[in-house]
C-alpha cells in the first residue's frame, strides 16, 4: 500500500477506530511461516475480519487474522485463520493482561506493516464504543465538515 516513516503497510483495520475508542496502541513482531511472508510480499488478501488477541500462559497470541495462502508455496499451506504469536515485551505482556482483566477492555489489531523486513502487528488496547457514541461522532464530524463548506464559501467569517 503506502510507505511513511520506513514503514512499507500491508493492511489496516478500517472498522477498529469506528468501532472501538483506542486508548493505547503497541507495535509487535508477529511469527509467520514462510510462505504466509511471501503472500503477504505478493500483496495477497489480508483481512482482518473478527480478528483479536488473547493473553495466554504469558503469550500474546492474535486469532482469525486471515492471510490468503501463497499460490506458489510447495508444501501444503497453513491455515488462513491459524492463530499467531505476537512477540512482545514482558512488561507490555503484563501490563494488557492487567487491562484485559478489567471490564470492558479488549486487544485488537489495527495494522500489519512491514519495518526493516521484518513484518509487524500495530496493536491497541480498546474499549467498545456503543451505538450513541458513533452517533454523536458523526454528528460532530458533519457539523465540522459543515463549517469548513462556509468558511471555504466565505459565508462565515471568523
Amino acid at each position: 500500500m503506502a510507505k511513511q516513516d520506513g514503514k512499507h503497510i500491508i493492511a489496516i483495520n478500517k472498522e477498529a477506530r469506528a468501532e472501538y475508542e483506542l486508548l493505547e496502541t503497541y507495535e509487535a513482531g508477529i511469527v509467520l511461516e514462510g510462505s504466509e511472508v511471501k503472500a503477504l510480499r505478493s500483496k495477497q488478501t489480508v483481512s482482518f475480519k473478527d480478528s483479536f488477541v488473547r493473553i495466554e500462559n504469558g503469550e500474546a497470541w492474535l486469532y482469525n487474522l486471515y492471510i490468503s495462502p501463497y499460490r506458489y508455496a510447495t508444501i501444503k499451506p497453513p491455515d488462513p485463520t491459524r492463530k499467531r504469536k505476537l512477540l512482545l515485551h514482558k512488561r507490555e505482556i503484563l501490563r494488557l493482561m492487567g487491562k484485559v482483566q478489567e471490564r470492558g477492555y479488549t486487544i485488537i489489531p489495527l495494522s500489519l506493516y512491514f519495518k526493516n523486513n521484518r513484518v509487524k502487528v500495530e496493536i491497541a488496547l480498546a474499549r467498545g464504543k456503543k451505538l450513541h457514541d458513533r452517533r454523536e461522532e458523526l454528528r460532530e464530524r458533519d457539523m465540522r465538515r459543515q463549517l469548513e463548506r462556509e468558511i471555504k464559501e466565505g459565508k462565515l467569517k471568523l
